[in-house]
């Protein structure tokens, strides 16, 4: 773990940095607590964050790489891209549900489909690490994946494991997601 602080400190910093303030003014927002809303006909602002160009740069910076990221797509109220890196892809995407017990029974099935082999802690209302390093995260009421098995075992500038970088990318993600 001492060999990555560096590297979770700089995401911390840039996370704190991109989401406390307003990007075309820079001065400082505040976060406002909202009750979640039902899946609509289209994807929500929140869903539609995690393909934002916003997005793409911050988690260019942290991983030291870019990407390209296509259109993303939505269906079945799913919210999905695919950062396509020069030699790898990670894989994102936002499960929006209508209720409580919808996205925690889909949050469940996810983990018993894609192997949930650890709770991780300070993530969303609930996280967990899949059996190929994947990472799963419920707040509020939608479904963030953090897909990487498209990646090299080690990847980014500098290079970390494939595990790590779903977890940076998910911190990233989080730290910004105010709810809706």
């Amino acid at each position: 773990m001492r060999r990555y602080l560096p590297f979770v400190i700089a995401v911390m910093a840039l996370v704190t940095a991109s989401c406390g303030s307003s990007p075309l003014t820079g001065k400082a927002t505040t976060t406002t607590t909202r009750v979640p809303l039902p899946a609509g006909r289209l994807p929500s602002a929140i869903s539609k964050m995690v393909c934002a160009s916003e997005a793409q740069k911050e988690i260019d910076e942290v991983l030291g790489v870019k990407a390209v990221v296509p259109t993303p797509t939505w269906v079945g109220h799913l919210y999905a891209c695919r950062y396509q890196f020069p030699d790898g892809v990670l894989a994102l995407s936002v499960k929006e549900l209508s209720s409580w017990s919808q996205t925690t029974a889909w949050f469940h099935m996810l983990g018993r489909q894609l192997g949930d082999v650890g709770t991780l802690g300070n993530l969303g209302q609930g996280a967990f690490t899949t059996s190929n390093g994947s990472v799963v995260v419920r707040k509020d009421w939608k479904i963030l994946t953090v897909q990487i098995s498209g990646l090299p075992p080690q990847f980014g500038v500098p290079p970390t494991t494939r595990a790590d970088v779903a977890d940076t990318v998910s911190d990233v993600i989080l730290g910004c997601w105010a709810g809706d």
